[in-house]
């Protein structure tokens, strides 16, 4: 999911949901939400809150399903879209026209991803693939025809804006061996080793609590089953203004992880042949880049 441009900068940086019930209304955010508020409620409200997190990324990426359908901006003047030039790096540029040609204009305009997962992973016939974070869908879509009418691919997302366009994609598209459900990638709904290929589009980054989605990868992949996603990967020396900044999190970057640290949480949920591979710079601090990993087993 890519960096998206806001209407009001400020506004979108600020305050924990805990700071802002302090001092103003989610309506006002807009208003209260400065450096200078007499209650102290802007960027300065400290490094975000797993929670506060992950209710940013859900209001961020509701209002861009909104967008890719209705091309209304969201709540609290975010514009859930992203620019010509961030086109370059993030979203449906990154695949194929024939990928695109394939599927719904929504579907690639609610794509914000780093990556292509599914170029990435190597999907065989017959196989079960779960998207964490699967947005408008544009991913699942694409794995479901890869792995036949013998295989599945789930998509899994916590955005009900986001699951309402993806199943409106898949009617679209007409393909049937796709299932979406809501959740979110630190507590997966599905039972212990049914999947075989874990992909992922720019959203592992976007977590508060990385190693529960590792640890939930591996509980739900299948002995030897396959991590193949494309996410962004932060610099060693990436500094904490970047760290704290609430727009950073919500647009991919802020809560990346570095190389040591994503080598090193999945080696702890238990997977090995672990690769790293970066593809292009998203920010002066960040890279996306290919990340690999296997379960040991059969």
């Amino acid at each position: 999911m890519a960096e998206l441009e806001t209407i009001e900068t400020k506004a979108s940086r600020c305050c924990s949901s805990s700071a802002q019930e302090d001092c103003c209304e989610p309506e006002a955010k807009g208003e209260c939400c400065r450096e200078d508020h007499p209650k102290g409620c802007g960027c300065s409200a400290g490094t975000p809150e797993a929670t506060d997190v992950q209710e940013a990324v859900r209001r961020r990426y509701a209002a861009a399903a909104t967008a890719a359908t209705s091309g209304e901006p969201g709540c609290c003047g975010e514009a859930a879209v992203i620019t010509d030039e961030q086109r370059e790096t993030f979203g449906s540029a990154l695949y194929t026209s024939d990928e695109r040609e394939a599927l719904p204009e929504a579907a690639q305009l609610a794509s914000l991803g780093c990556g292509n997962p599914t170029a990435v992973a190597e999907l065989k016939e017959g196989e079960t693939v779960l998207d964490l974070g699967s947005g408008g869908g544009i991913d699942v879509l694409l794995s479901a025809r890869r792995v036949g009418p013998s295989g599945k691919a789930y998509g899994l997302d916590m955005t009900d804006e986001m699951l309402e366009l993806a199943r409106h994609n898949q009617r679209e598209t007409g393909v049937a061996n796709v299932e979406f459900v809501k959740g979110t990638i630190e507590d997966v709904p599905l039972p212990d080793d049914t999947i075989d290929v874990i992909i992922s589009n720019c959203v592992i980054n976007l977590s508060g609590d990385k190693p529960a989605v590792f640890r939930e990868a591996a509980r739900v992949l299948r002995p030897g089953g396959q991590f193949a996603v494309s996410d962004v990967v932060a610099d060693p020396d990436m500094d904490e203004d970047t760290r704290r900044d609430m727009q950073q999190w919500t647009g991919c970057i802020a809560g990346a992880l570095t190389r040591a640290e994503l080598s090193r949480e999945l080696e702890a949920a238990g997977f090995d042949a672990i690769e790293i591979e970066e593809t292009h710079r998203v920010h002066d601090q960040a890279v996306a880049a290919i990340i690999r990993a296997q379960l040991p087993g059969a």
